[in-house]
């Protein structure tokens, strides 16, 4: 019988996506799978984007290949081209519209500030962003046709209602109606930079702001196997000595604290769980600033060159705790 997989692709910007795209390569020479052969697909934001693009039938050596500018002949993205150090408008966002990104959602935190991440919370606060995902929108229509969902059963992609702060995990049964691209594009909406994402009459942002990574959603469904890639979590770290960077990786250490609490549910519900963010080679290369396009490919060649490690070690600590 062959083992059920899932597969959660994280949120992390544009570096987190170069950095995802070497992990996924490694994940396949490690684990000894077809990326695209996973059971369930979770992607948040950078990871929503490229967990689309598995979905629809992409191989990781074809993202690759993309991200490094060759040319790809064969499946979804034959022909396709992606300027991907404009794709999300550079390293910095632009003048954001003046005043509160969404009151009802500072009302909500007010009201009741446990209910909310903290970044939740902040996003709030945060005036809405004018920044254009065209590119992005571009792509996943190219392989999707307009107004539909992805081939796969179960691709999930998370985001935030931006008036309430609930997670919302369109592709689920139950989540509400949409467009695959659309879903994307709500998923990558970072508060402040991009403008959210109208859905069915609601507005939604980056799922981040709920959970970088999600990998809850995957306790009880009986899968034997899950694969968590997570660009904004790590588990090694350089030692940092500009005051952004220390800021950054206190961040990251929040991050994957939440992860790991995640991880136990699905642990709890009969899964194993790897779990892989960058160490301290690849936080060299990414440095404090996930949008800046011009690390991209230093991040990518480290992953390629780093990550392959790094899951092993993983699957081995994965296969101790199981013991």
């Amino acid at each position: 019988m062959s083992r059920r997989r899932g597969l959660v692709l994280g949120a992390g910007g544009v570096l987190g996506a170069s950095w995802t795209t070497g992990a996924l390569c490694a994940l396949e020479h490690v684990a000894g799978f077809d990326v695209r052969t996973a059971d369930v697909i979770i992607g948040t934001s950078a990871g929503s984007v490229l967990g689309s693009l598995v979905a629809a039938g992409v191989s990781a050596a074809d993202l690759r290949e993309q991200q490094l500018g060759r040319p790809v002949s064969v499946g979804p993205l034959a022909g396709y081209t992606l300027d991907h150090d404009r794709a999300t408008g550079g390293a910095l966002p632009g003048v954001p519209k003046p005043g509160l990104g969404s009151a009802r959602l500072l009302m909500r935190a007010v009201r009741s500030p446990r209910s909310l991440t903290p970044l939740a919370a902040m996003s709030s606060l945060l005036p809405e962003g004018r920044g254009d995902l065209w590119s992005i929108r571009h792509l996943i229509e190219a392989f999707t046709p307009h107004g539909e969902w992805s081939p796969h059963p179960d691709l999930w992609i998370v985001a935030m209602d931006y008036e309430t702060g609930r997670r919302v995990v369109f592709g689920r049964t139950g989540a509400p109606a949409a467009p695959l691209a659309d879903a994307v594009l709500a998923s990558c909406s970072v508060p402040a930079w991009f403008a959210p994402v109208s859905i069915g009459g609601r507005r939604y942002v980056d799922g981040g702001t709920c959970s970088a990574t999600s990998v809850d959603l995957l306790a009880g469904l009986e899968l034997d196997e899950v694969y968590v890639l997570a660009p904004m979590a790590s588990f090694d770290y350089d030692e940092p000595t500009s005051v952004a960077g220390r800021v950054e990786r206190g961040f990251r250490r929040t991050i994957t604290r939440r992860m790991v609490r995640e991880a136990a549910k699905v642990r709890a519900s009969g899964a194993s769980v790897t779990m892989v963010g960058p160490g301290r080679e690849d936080l060299m290369a990414i440095g404090v600033n996930l949008m800046d396009p011009s690390r991209r490919l230093s991040v990518l060649e480290t992953s390629l060159r780093t990550s392959e490690e790094a899951l092993r070690r993983a699957r081995a600590d994965e296969l101790s705790w199981s013991a």
